[in-house]
């Protein structure tokens, strides 16, 4: 994905489900993502309030929940496309975070995959 795509959300959302259907990562994400938001949040609360303790303790939880997401997509059979450099990195995450993955869950696209692995295990 080394250019600019006009409309990320929907690129990433045209392949999500592909790269989600494996038990463990979807219960990894299920944890990691409102870890993610909540770490993310703050991070920005400690930058306005110069606040070096809530910098830590985001900044180890931002590392935690995108370690679990990762450990959990090495599960996958599928991959997601490899971040093309920093740019890309930070876009794909911050909209796979805070749209992407609410939308999967709210869509019911994460109880599809939970129900459809477990039907395929039979």
């Amino acid at each position: 994905m080394s250019k600019r795509l006009p409309n990320l959300p929907a690129w990433q959302w045209r392949g999500y489900h592909h790269h989600h259907r494996h038990p463990a990562n979807l219960v990894l994400h299920l944890i990691a993502v409102p870890l993610f938001i909540l770490a993310f949040l703050l991070l920005l609360s400690g930058l306005f309030a110069m606040d070096l303790t809530q910098l830590a303790v985001g900044a180890l939880a931002l590392i935690a929940a995108l370690g679990m997401q990762r450990q959990g997509h090495r599960l996958e059979a599928e991959q997601p496309e490899p971040f093309s450099d920093r740019s890309d990195a930070f876009r794909r995450l911050l909209t796979e975070q805070f749209v992407t993955f609410p939308r999967f869950v709210l869509s019911g696209g994460w109880l599809r995959a939970w129900r459809e692995r477990h039907r395929l295990r039979r």
